[in-house]
């Protein structure tokens, strides 16, 4: 088992971009949040090999997210499909992730974006007309 707690790794050989195939995103992740919680929290779903909770490099602080790679890749589809999840009382967003430097044919597209640092004001309304410029907007959700 290998915990890391604030480096990005990046993939580069073929058999690390195998590896991937376990790998999940955590999003909305508790501050508090450590890699032995997060590890024990998804163990149900499987052996997990590597577990990443990424921090600050100069404050050392939680940035919220982390990364756990299973060892079966088949993992993933159970936590996918056993949602939502929490964990300490924050409802968190698991996704497959993708390797930075992915094979062409591994990377799909996607039409959802994340929009941060609105103002407290901001409707979803708001939202919705200022993008429909670019297209049409199917759906607008927030999350806390």
């Amino acid at each position: 088992m290998m915990e890391t707690d604030s480096s990005q790794t990046t993939s580069g050989s073929l058999n690390e971009t195998q590896n991937d195939f376990g790998k999940m995103f955590i999003g909305g992740l508790s501050w508090q949040t450590a890699p032995e919680t997060l590890k024990e929290y998804f163990g149900k779903y499987g052996d997990i090999t590597e577990v990443m909770v990424m921090k600050d490099p100069s404050t050392r602080r939680s940035r919220g997210f982390g990364f756990i790679t299973f060892a079966d890749p088949n993992s993933v589809d159970k936590v996918l499909s056993n949602g939502p999840h929490e964990l300490d009382g924050k409802k968190v967003d698991p996704k497959v992730a993708f390797p930075k430097r992915a094979h062409p044919k591994m990377v799909t597209r996607t039409k959802k974006i994340f929009v941060g640092g609105l103002s407290a004001s901001t409707t979803l309304e708001d939202v919705k007309n200022y993008f429909q410029q670019y297209g049409l907007v199917s759906t607008v959700s927030y999350v806390c």
